[in-house]
């Protein structure tokens, strides 16, 4: 099994998005509090989904939710760290995408840390879950440049 928190090849992530830290995001050790890594990995999916999907987003009619989160924390995140949260859909099943992310240093060139996300398709009418829809899969498949 290959290091988690090793840094990936080239090319891996298409998606990248800077971040920036507030004040109240360290926590009493002065590194960026573990809670706050899900919160711009979060606002990270929004922006990949954008990236993707681009006008056919619908935010009112978001077609997937996450059904499971897996994180390994690598190594600390200082205040004064330049950070960045890479994104890429790593698989697409018929009910669900994984996502993976990575909070990394593009100058120091380590790896922060390292989620793995399943997201079901959902139908937000029914609460159950549902498909993913060509359209999403289309589109993931494009950006990505591959097929799953």
């Amino acid at each position: 099994m290959a290091n988690r928190c090793e840094t990936p090849q080239p090319g891996h992530f298409r998606h990248h998005m800077p971040l920036q830290m507030r004040f109240n995001d360290i926590d009493m050790l002065g590194h960026l509090n573990n809670s706050v890594y899900f919160t711009f990995m979060d606002l990270a999916k929004t922006r990949y989904f954008q990236a993707v999907l681009g006008d056919k987003l619908r935010w009112g009619e978001i077609g997937v939710v996450i059904v499971n989160v897996n994180c390994d924390f690598c190594s600390p995140t200082f205040f004064d760290d330049d950070i960045e949260v890479e994104t890429a859909v790593i698989a697409i099943g018929e009910k669900s995408l994984t996502l993976e992310q990575r909070v990394y240093s593009p100058s120091k060139g380590d790896v922060k840390c390292r989620c793995v996300t399943v997201m079901s398709g959902f139908d937000a009418r029914t609460l159950t879950s549902a498909p993913i829809t060509d359209e999403w899969r289309e589109a993931i498949e494009k950006y990505e440049d591959k097929k799953f």
